[in-house]
């Protein structure tokens, strides 16, 4: 899709449908906080697993060019250790896109799960099976769930930011992760009394009708919005102020949602940047809205956006 991007922007609703993204993940696994008696080499292992997992396995049925795949990072921070080879984690997870006619790329998603618990012996085979996420023994197939619904949750993000409502498909794998999710005390974050901000309620925002309004602003930011500053300033900005209307108004509606926070995370810099050339009424509209939708930047806009 990348050469298709770059090249000339031809039949851009139809791009997902004839190339595929997939990824050019990278995966750092850090244990720096784990003890000097366990073996660090394990870990080594388990990040050489990781990328060849991510990298290796074809995750969708398009055709893709290997320029074309979809730039993301995952940072494994292996927190604590047990003697049955059971980990605990935070897994951050970033992807950005091009935005057309530059050489900027914006991003996708910035988000850390906190809640990664897992098992694994040195050497073992990471499988994954849609079939059969939990496998034969959850706290195993802990690892590769986890992996596998943020890789459908970065590309139905992806397809979304190129087609109106053209994640759907992905987003309904990761949803089925989640429905079938492996099971234990061990671990926690596939269930929505896990806590509000985890994976349950991220993709039950996505695939919730009474949230529908975020794909529209999903598209409306990246399609409508980015990519047509460069050739009309004015246009490409004004979908971008539609944008941050559509998710106040879906905030004013219904407080306190996942997905509002999720789509702020990562994007303040942009934001301020894109609106601070705006005019006088643009800048206060834009921070009138991004002081309510993304409070832990509230102090941000009220200084940058004057």
């Amino acid at each position: 899709m990348r050469n298709s991007f770059v090249g000339a922007m031809l039949l851009l609703a139809c791009w997902h449908t004839a190339v595929a993204q997939e990824l050019q993940a990278r995966i750092t696994v850090n244990a720096n906080r784990i003890s000097s008696q366990t073996d660090k080499k394990v870990f080594q292992t388990l990040q050489t697993s990781l990328n060849n997992f991510l990298n290796g396995r074809k995750w969708t049925k398009e055709t893709f060019q290997s320029n074309e795949k979809i730039v993301c990072n995952f940072l494994l921070n292996i927190s604590e250790a047990s003697g049955s080879n059971v980990y605990k984690a935070a897994l951050t997870v970033q992807a950005a896109r091009p935005v057309y006619n530059t050489s900027y790329e914006t991003p996708l998603m910035n988000f850390m799960d906190e809640a990664v618990t897992f098992k694994y012996v040195e050497f073992q085979q990471l499988d994954f099976n849609e079939n059969r996420v939990s496998g034969s023994d959850p706290v195993s197939s802990n690892l590769t769930a986890v992996f596998a619904y943020y890789v459908y949750m970065i590309l139905g993000l992806d397809f979304d930011s190129f087609s109106l409502r053209g994640g759907d498909p992905y987003f309904q794998k990761a949803l089925q992760i989640v429905n079938n999710a492996p099971e234990s005390r061990e671990i926690s974050g596939w269930k929505a009394f896990d806590g509000l901000r985890n994976r349950y309620w991220l993709i039950e925002n996505l695939t919730n009708s009474r949230y529908t309004t975020v794909h529209d602003a999903i598209y409306s930011y990246y399609r409508l919005g980015l990519d047509i500053l460069y050739e009309n300033e004015t246009e490409g900005r004004n979908a971008m102020m539609n944008t941050l209307a559509l998710l106040n108004t879906l905030n004013n509606d219904i407080p306190n949602t996942m997905i509002i926070q999720f789509f702020f995370q990562g994007k303040s810099n942009e934001l301020i940047r894109i609106f601070k050339k705006g005019t006088p009424e643009e800048k206060q509209r834009a921070r009138d809205i991004l002081m309510k939708v993304d409070i832990s930047n509230a102090n941000t806009y009220k200084q940058e956006l004057k």
